[in-house]
């Protein structure tokens, strides 16, 4: 018989369609990059992942969450909570986080890993600027979140944002703490939190 994990919904393998003009480049690559792929990210993917930040925030706000040396720190000491989604190879959409040992976020968190906590502090969430509008940041966010839900000892993700991004998390079931402490530059947020806990049976019983 299949093994267990098979049966699970969130690591079913994903393909998307693919645009005629690519058809027959895929067929010579199918044997070694997957259509559509998702995965921890690496220190390798660093530079990839701050460029899409990069134009994704600072043609917003003037500001990115995570500088290139803070990429890599996070890459480095907490790879397992973090997620690309790759098609044909190239990253297309990432999110990062960190463990978090306080009930709210503070300044302190933008920098910070605190190694077995039950918190993840999701720092930035980013979609390369050719792929937007198509729900890839709702498809990236769910299944982030459901991956969480394997890790033991997890009970929560907290993240803070702009208000306009609000209903946005709300959506993904993200309940808003109300006004974060933390402030980057001009900009201020409202903290959210989205819970985790409470998922031992079924952890055990999903082939996470």
């Amino acid at each position: 018989t299949a093994p267990q994990v098979i049966s699970s919904p969130f690591l079913k393998p994903f393909f998307l369609k693919t645009p005629l003009n690519v058809a027959s480049h895929q067929r010579q690559r199918r044997h070694t990059l997957p259509a559509s792929e998702f995965r921890n990210l690496t220190p390798q993917d660093a530079i990839s992942v701050f460029e899409i930040e990069r134009e994704a925030f600072v043609s917003v706000s003037g500001e990115c969450p995570l500088t290139l040396d803070e990429v890599l720190g996070f890459l480095s000491q907490c790879p397992e909570l973090s997620m690309g989604w790759f098609e044909e190879g190239q990253l297309v959409a990432f999110i990062i986080g960190s463990g978090w040992d306080k009930e709210k976020l503070d300044q302190g968190a933008l920098t910070t890993h605190v190694p077995n906590a039950q918190t993840v502090h999701i720092h930035v969430l980013s979609v390369h600027r050719h792929c937007r509008q198509q729900g890839k940041g709702s498809v990236l966010l769910w299944r982030y979140l459901q991956y969480l839900r394997c890790l033991p000892g997890l009970r929560r993700a907290l993240l803070v944002c702009e208000e306009f991004l609000v209903p946005f998390y709300r959506k993904a079931g993200f309940k808003e703490k109300g006004p974060s402490a933390i402030t980057v530059g001009a900009l201020t947020f409202t903290e959210m939190e989205y819970q985790l806990g409470g998922q031992a049976y079924a952890r055990r019983n999903s082939g996470c």
